[in-house]
């Protein structure tokens, strides 16, 4: 009923593990999906620094850089300072998106330092849009 066969496969088998790219394990690839939103999550925070001196921010920001340069081996973050064009309350919307990505990243990988960096962040970014409602409703 069906044809066999002919020709050898173009796809690689287990019997053929020689291939012309190069793999990456799960952990470098969830290292580097990390790393990227860290770094989005760095950006945002960026963002936020611009638009009034912040010592949390400024802290948070400096932690978020190191730890995407640990996971970038050792490349340091692309920075840039630019005025806040979005409304604050946005801004920590994403931010507090970012860092849920980030941590459930960082859950998967069992990096502790990352989660913990995450969690704090979405705990801070929620306060501050809880604080902005409040000033705005009263």
């Amino acid at each position: 009923m069906y044809e066999p066969i002919r020709t050898k496969s173009v796809h690689s088998t287990m019997a053929d593990t020689t291939s012309d790219f190069p793999h990456r394990s799960r952990e470098e690839e969830l290292d580097i999906q990390l790393a990227g939103h860290l770094a989005a999550l760095l950006a945002v925070t960026d963002e936020l620094r611009s638009s009034g001196p912040s010592a949390e921010l400024d802290t948070a920001a400096e932690r978020l850089a190191e730890l995407v340069a640990r996971l970038r081996g050792g490349r340091a973050p692309v920075r840039a300072s630019m005025p806040a064009a979005q409304e604050v309350s946005a801004l920590h919307r994403r931010a507090h998106a970012l860092a849920g990505r980030a941590l459930v990243v960082a859950a998967s990988r069992a990096n502790t330092a990352a989660a913990i960096l995450a969690a704090e962040r979405m705990d801070a970014h929620a306060a501050a849009q809880a604080l902005q409602e409040r000033s705005a409703a009263g």
